[in-house]
């Protein structure tokens, strides 16, 4: 089961499951959403992870749930704990001890600057996801199932995710908009690799141990900006630092995460799982863009 299984992360998560032959299957709450999963190859469930108990009694027997879902617009603390309530004691049910994939993420490490974080580094949170940690360790100490932690680094592909404001910016603005500073450095992870990521973590990942999902430790945010000025407007985009304090009045408290100097480890998953990330020049990727 994938939960989130057409946004940016579990899409390609849904995709990269069914290539290596496992039977999915994901929540659905448009017909377009369920058309989109059956195009994957997976099957939809109908329903909403806001009242998962509509649709826990339509699922059939599952191995493992990978839960990729989020909304930064509304209470998705309240939303995910009540999911929690309903979920964790489904699977601790079962007759099979099942895999439990939770998604947390880099900002719960707060700025590292110079330091390179790894899964032993303490989680001095950005407050908007402080509430994940909570969350994290219920996930851990909930026995009969066997939970696994993966750590996205910021989530980008050629010309979307975490790179769809600098595109949209080149495009129709005059200026590329970066927060904080242009040597405020992002750790970054393309999407098809971290799809991969959690498709080992399912097949070999260790209960109750977390990954962090870095391809790349960290890239200052400048050179993302201006490879994206040379592909679209060249001299005529100009770089623009704004604050924290702006890009939070326009988008939420969560925002201010883009101005959050990181450095994220990847190892432990390349070492430990195996994952051989394959996008390792965003640059080339932009400037490739048709």
């Amino acid at each position: 089961l994938v939960l989130g299984g057409t946004g940016s992360i579990g899409g390609p998560v849904v995709r990269t499951l069914v290539k290596r032959g496992h039977k999915v299957v994901a929540v659905t709450r448009s017909h377009a959403s369920a058309q989109k999963v059956t195009t994957f190859g997976a099957r939809p469930i109908p329903g909403n992870i806001r009242r998962s108990e509509e649709w826990l009694g339509a699922l059939p027997p599952v191995d493992a749930v990978i839960h990729v879902a989020c909304e930064f617009e509304g209470a998705m603390e309240e939303i995910d704990w009540h999911l929690l309530d309903a979920l964790l004691p489904y699977l601790a049910a079962q007759r099979r001890t099942s895999k439990f994939i939770y998604t947390g993420g880099c900002w719960l490490f707060g700025a590292t600057g110079d330091q390179v974080a790894t899964e032993a580094t303490p989680f001095p949170s950005l407050p908007a996801f402080a509430w994940m940690l909570q969350h994290m360790r219920r996930v851990l100490e909930t026995s009969g199932i066997e939970p696994v932690i993966i750590h996205p680094a910021m989530v980008y592909e050629a010309g979307g995710g975490v790179f769809s404001r600098f595109a949209r910016d080149a495009i129709e603005q005059r200026a590329i908009r970066v927060v904080g500073g242009e040597n405020v450095r992002w750790p970054l992870v393309h999407s098809d690799d971290l799809a991969s990521l959690y498709t080992l973590a399912l097949e070999r990942g260790v209960a109750r141990e977390s990954y962090i999902g870095s391809a790349i430790d960290g890239l200052p945010v400048g050179r993302i900006a201006r490879a994206y000025a040379r592909r679209y407007g060249g001299l005529d985009r100009k770089l623009q630092v704004i604050c924290a304090d702006e890009i939070s009045a326009e988008l939420g408290d969560w925002a201010r995460g883009y101005a959050l100097d990181q450095q994220l480890s990847g190892e432990k998953a390349r070492s430990s799982l195996g994952w051989k990330p394959a996008h390792l020049d965003p640059e080339s990727e932009i400037a490739a863009i048709t």
